[in-house]
């Protein structure tokens, strides 16, 4: 019944450098380890393995006539990534973009047809290791977020973190709208570069 902290060069504290898949490969590939995040004072977490990268809020791209929880779209090294909105997703008020707001890019869908989609967190906080027996199964009600989002909730000492599960959050319905952003997207867009901040657009303050 083991649970470690795994430390990684996330993030934290409004920190500017983007964690690239292999830096994430670095903390450790496990299917019990969990990159958790914030979103309005609730702790979640997604599993690691389907984390690529992890970049700071900057520049989307708005897409007209698109679901509320379509942030809109980046350029990601030439190729046009969605943004998902995971408050408006998850039927919440939308967060105040600060200078923590991160995307997190996450890959969606089956083997023959996987897809990269970006989720806007409120931040990101550590990548934590969290063994099978420390996973209680998701609350029947009182959670602000629907039930089949929830894969578990995972036992962290006295705490709970809320184990996501992506393919019901992204699920098949979603994955249609997602191939409509990018057929509907501008041919030019934006390019995300970790080296050049310019094109990134102003966050509030946190």
């Amino acid at each position: 019944m083991t649970q470690t902290n795994t430390k990684s060069s996330l993030p934290v504290k409004g920190q500017s450098t983007a964690v690239t898949a292999a830096g994430l490969a670095a903390a450790g590939s496990d299917e019990n380890q969990y990159l958790t995040f914030k979103l309005q004072s609730e702790t979640y977490a997604f599993g690691i393995l389907n984390v690529k990268e992890i970049l700071e809020y900057g520049k989307i791209t708005k897409v007209p006539m698109m679901p509320d929880f379509i942030q809109g779209v980046i350029n990601l090294r030439g190729e046009v990534v969605p943004v998902v909105n995971l408050a408006r997703r998850f039927g919440l008020k939308a967060s105040e973009i600060t200078k923590r707001t991160c995307v997190v890019i996450i890959e969606i869908g089956a083997e023959e047809a996987r897809h990269e989609l970006g989720v806007m967190v409120d931040s990101v906080s550590e990548v934590l290791e969290i063994e099978d027996d420390q996973i209680r199964p998701a609350p029947g009600f009182g959670a602000r977020i629907r039930n089949d989002f929830i894969r578990g909730m995972g036992k962290l000492n006295d705490d709970f973190v809320i184990i996501l599960d992506q393919d019901k959050v992204l699920s098949v319905d979603e994955l249609a709208a997602v191939q409509q952003v990018r057929d509907m997207a501008p041919a030019h867009l934006p390019e995300e570069d970790d080296d050049d901040d310019s094109g990134e657009a102003e966050p509030g303050k946190g």
